[in-house]
């Protein structure tokens, strides 16, 4: 059987191999052209030592293989530091289809904003795309979440005071070219092109010779148009330039630590040892919890009631947090019947609820760890009123005013991944450990589910099915729902922001609490509550 640190080992290899991008040709037609390749490049504009959250690795994995695939999605996202404060960086990769933006590209740029935006953090682009990748522009072009939302975003953050670069260092044409120009600062470089339609569309369009450099180069850009803040020979000297102007920033005090780190209860690769790959295997959340936590920190809240859920106070690098964790160990409630790990019950989402009320009080972020079934079914749930319970839950994570951080460490199934904090209720970050899995239900439960049906349909047909068959379709049933609830697949699809090592789980709510912005002062209120 497969552990959960050999798992971990086989998705480290396989993200290797993704960020090679278009492969070593890709990187060799770059360096001819003059440029570097977007790693190259994230290697001179971000600090040494610290760490680059990667955001989006997975996305389009699997996908568009008719056009040969496209690793990434073509563009890097991610949170990293630059003189010393946190930027999330958006860097197309013209190794893949020149940088061109497919719609899982868009949606990539689009979560990057949004995460800009609720850190309130800097954003730096690095533009070197081809523009929209026109056999699918019917994917990406129109809708209120596709390619023009960017744009929107770009003013939008603006207006909140979200600082944002743009370098052009290679194509930026067609709409594309409405980005770097609704930044606050503008780079180019020399050799790149920035205008709305290349030589061949303006002869087409308006009967006018023109060549590159008179339409969209940077030198006419720099002395003539006067769109470009900083006209630069080459990337290195670009991508240093670019670094000057981040450490003119203003000084954030109010993100700086002073607290002495003063580390975990547990080491950090114990989790391997505590949670197995496939989640079949019960285990305390609490020994998970201290290895993530500043070390005597938990204090957990009605450690007596709802026991299927955890619910602690702590600290993570010094910052005071709340936990909402999924018990996966089975405990018997006060009346004595045995509760199910992983599901919850209606004393657990109340207790849950009355938690996140608390931290919203205390103006203290909430971090969900997710490992849920869904919640419990059966006469005795419905009539204890788990109905009720699951949506007092739903509503006070809709509404709360800190920042939470969701991190999914087994199972994400049913209603259980939106009580706790799915991707639709605005986590600042939604992190998923290799063993995760997301689906409505689990494999076994949507294979009896789902053959049940077809079972029914072949009757009202007047056709019997043999044992054989039935055998078969249950089987062909559960793969490819296993296939679908393999994290990698939502990752693929943006339901995640990354695929981390669990023992690195540490390292990224900290590093995303240190950058986090303070509450706002506004109230936090509820809507309408069925108590």
């Amino acid at each position: 059987m497969t552990s959960l640190r050999e798992l971990t080992e086989r998705i480290t290899c396989q993200e290797l191999t993704l960020r090679e991008g278009g492969g070593a040709e890709g990187q060799q037609r770059q360096l001819r052209h003059g440029r570097l390749p977007v790693r190259q490049r994230l290697e001179l504009l971000l600090d040494p030592g610290r760490p680059f959250l990667e955001l989006g690795l997975w996305a389009a994995n699997g996908m568009y293989q008719e056009w040969g695939g496209v690793p990434a999605a073509g563009i890097v996202t991610g949170i990293g530091f630059v003189q010393g404060r946190g930027c999330l960086i958006a860097a197309n990769d013209a190794t893949v289809k020149a940088g061109a933006m497919f719609p899982q590209s868009v949606k990539k740029l689009l979560r990057a904003q949004k995460i800009a935006y609720q850190f309130r953090i800097p954003v730096i682009y690095l533009v070197d795309s081809a523009g929209v990748f026109l056999p699918l522009q019917d994917e990406i072009f129109p809708d209120e979440d596709d390619f023009g939302r960017i744009f929107r975003n770009n003013a939008v953050l603006s207006a909140a005071g979200v600082i944002q670069y743009a370098a052009v260092m290679g194509n930026c044409v067609a709409g594309g070219a409405y980005l770097p120009v609704l930044c606050d600062k503008l780079l180019m470089t020399d050799g790149s092109q920035m205008c709305l339609a290349g030589p061949a569309l303006v002869k087409a369009a308006i009967g006018q010779t023109a060549d590159p450099e008179q339409l969209g180069g940077a030198s006419m850009h720099a002395a003539i148009s006067g769109t470009v803040d900083f006209h630069e020979p080459d990337d290195p000297a670009c991508l240093n330039r670019l670094r000057s102007l981040v450490d003119l920033l203003p000084i954030d005090r109010s993100r700086a630590s002073d607290i002495c780190d003063v580390g975990t209860e547990r080491d950090c690769d114990s989790v391997y040892d505590i949670v197995s790959a496939d989640g079949r295997q019960e285990y305390d959340v609490r020994d998970v919890l201290r290895c993530i936590v500043d070390g005597d920190s938990l204090q957990e809240y009605k450690a007596e009631f709802g026991q299927t859920i955890v619910a602690v106070f702590a600290r993570i690098g010094g910052h005071p947090i709340g936990i909402v964790a999924n018990q996966k160990r089975r405990c018997r409630a006060a009346d004595g019947e045995l509760q199910v790990g992983g599901v919850i019950y209606p004393d657990a989402a109340d207790k849950a609820a009355r938690f996140v009320m608390d931290c919203n009080q205390m103006r203290v972020p909430i971090v969900f760890v997710q490992d849920v079934q869904g919640f419990m079914v059966g006469k005795q749930a419905e009539q204890a009123g788990i109905i009720r319970a699951g949506a007092k839950l739903v509503n006070v994570i809709s509404n709360s005013i800190v920042p939470k951080l969701t991190v999914i460490i087994g199972g994400s199934f049913g209603a259980g991944h939106y009580a706790m904090c799915g991707k639709a209720y605005d986590p600042a970050l939604i992190l998923a450990w290799p063993s995760a899995k997301y689906a409505v239900m689990g494999g076994n439960q949507a294979a009896d589910t789902l053959l049940q049906l077809q079972l029914r349909e072949a009757q009202r047909n007047g056709r019997s099915l043999a044992d054989e068959e039935v055998d078969a379709l249950r089987d062909s049933i559960r793969q490819r729902y296993q296939e679908q609830t393999d994290i990698r697949f939502g990752a693929a699809r943006g339901w995640v922001d990354a695929i981390i090592p669990p023992h690195e789980t540490r390292l990224w709510l900290q590093t995303a609490l240190d950058l986090l912005p303070t509450t706002d002062q506004q109230n936090f209120r509820t809507g309408v509550l069925q108590v």
